[in-house]
């Protein structure tokens, strides 16, 4: 039986992970280790607290003697903790610094110490930043453009620094804007969705041309559980679907699936240090044998239809949390 720490499985990606996995893997047994911030749900997987293959464990990554305790038995670490959203890393960059990058740390040394199978990093394609033409390959410079995406870039330069340096068999997943069940709803999907089923306006950053590759939660589920299995240490995989859509094709793509006018688009002032086009080759992984199964708009309507079962979710969400209030009072304040 494969021992996993997982870390961030409170999250949106990290609990459909975790799920992902139970369902496909009986034997697994995998402990989740989540601080709880504004974005973490232990909801999420409260369906799994009466399965024995699964363990709930609420505290930091940067709590040292907790790591070593949870890593101890640990034959595989999988990194979903991370301060994760633009526009909150440009508010207080500070909190981002400490978890993905001081926590990232936290969690090598350990993994170190423990000589543990693998170490997988879960990254993004902002840290390559903006590109015009063409696509990221894994072989692309690191030029973020945000807190956020510095943060992750750091995180990523110091798991490669503990491969070259002491061995530990680090890998690191590179993914494209993913959507999909539980995605906390300040995220430009789930928080056009909600709103737009409020009859609420959609804030659309600058002229809404900005690019995304979106990938289906579940695709970079199965792609971080195939690199687990098939990929190499040292390595770094680009993951995507190759769906590239402006964000005023996505807005109006939501909006016409639950039968709403346009006039709710509002346009609002362009994010600092916005980045225009996002695009991964993503030729090394599908060599290797992955690529994804979802299409885009089965997805999106899936998604929209998780949204709508799940009212009670995403409304306590809004409604309760003082944090999500504020970035909500922010991002309108504009349009008064």
């Amino acid at each position: 039986m494969k021992s996993f720490l997982v870390t961030g499985c409170a999250g949106f990606i990290g609990s459909n992970f975790v799920r992902y996995m139970i369902d496909k893997y009986p034997d697994y047994r995998i402990k989740n280790l989540d601080a709880l911030t504004y974005a973490g749900n232990r909801e999420n997987l409260k369906d799994l607290e009466d399965n024995p293959n699964y363990q709930f464990h609420h505290g930091n990554i940067l709590d040292k003697p907790l790591v070593d305790e949870l890593m101890s038995d640990a034959d595989i670490v999988i990194n979903f903790a991370a301060e994760t959203h633009v526009d909150r890393s440009i508010q207080e960059a500070g909190s981002f610094i400490q978890t993905d990058v001081v926590g990232t740390f936290t969690l090598l040394e350990m993994a170190k110490k423990y000589e543990v199978e693998r170490f997988i990093q879960i990254s993004t394609d902002e840290v390559y930043g903006s590109i015009e033409h063409g696509s990221f390959t894994e072989q692309s410079n690191l030029l973020p453009n945000s807190p956020y995406s510095a943060s992750k870039s750091g995180a990523d330069l110091l798991v490669r620094s503990y491969f070259k340096t002491f061995g530990v068999p680090a890998i690191i997943t590179r993914s494209s804007n993913n959507f999909g069940p539980y995605q906390y709803p300040e995220k430009v999907i789930p928080l056009f969705i909600t709103n737009a089923m409020d009859d609420q306006p959609l804030p659309l950053y600058g002229d809404g041309k900005n690019v995304r590759d979106w990938i289906y939660v579940l695709d970079n589920c199965a792609a971080i559980d195939f690199v687990l299995h098939k990929g190499q240490p040292g390595e770094i995989y680009n993951i995507g679907a190759g769906n590239e859509i402006q964000n005023i094709e996505i807005t109006e793509m939501i909006l016409r699936k639950l039968g709403k006018p346009k006039s709710l688009i509002q346009p609002v002032p362009d994010r600092l240090g916005h980045d225009r086009r996002y695009s991964l080759d993503c030729s090394k992984v599908h060599q290797l044998g992955w690529k994804p199964i979802h299409d885009f708009e089965d997805a999106l309507d899936r998604t929209i239809e998780w949204y709508k079962n799940n009212v009670k979710w995403w409304r306590n969400i809004k409604e309760k949390q003082a944090s999500f209030r504020k970035y909500y009072q922010q991002q309108y304040s504009t349009l008064k």
